[in-house]
């Protein structure tokens, strides 16, 4: 009896390790894409931002200047507000994905 007890505590670890493993798995690709993504949308806006200071100092007029202003104004904006959108559908699916093997664990030892 005493060696069943030190080969389930034994599995029961390794199961626990298998999770914590995954766990950590999960998080590593989360944030690495998280990151990806904010790198990919910050050059976007610095190219952006340097395209719109190239058109304004090309601009004839004042008019023309308020006007190139304005359009990049609004492209920022829904550019920026598309970009939380994004970031926050992905640290939904990191928190999800991590979840899960813990969310199994509680399923099975409650089904026992």
């Amino acid at each position: 009896m005493n060696n069943n007890n030190l080969e389930s505590f034994q599995k029961i670890g390794q199961q626990n390790m298998d999770k914590a493993l995954k766990i950590l798995g999960e998080w590593h690709e989360g944030w690495r894409a998280i990151s990806t993504e904010m790198t990919d949308f910050t050059k976007r806006s610095f190219d952006e931002g340097a395209a719109t200071v190239e058109k304004l100092l090309s601009a004839k007029s004042f008019d023309q200047a308020v006007a190139i202003q304005s359009d990049f104004a609004k492209r920022t904006f829904d550019g920026y507000v598309h970009e939380l959108s994004r970031i926050g559908s992905l640290y939904a699916q990191l928190f999800r994905n991590s979840y899960e093997p813990v969310e199994g664990k509680q399923y099975s030892a409650q089904r026992k």
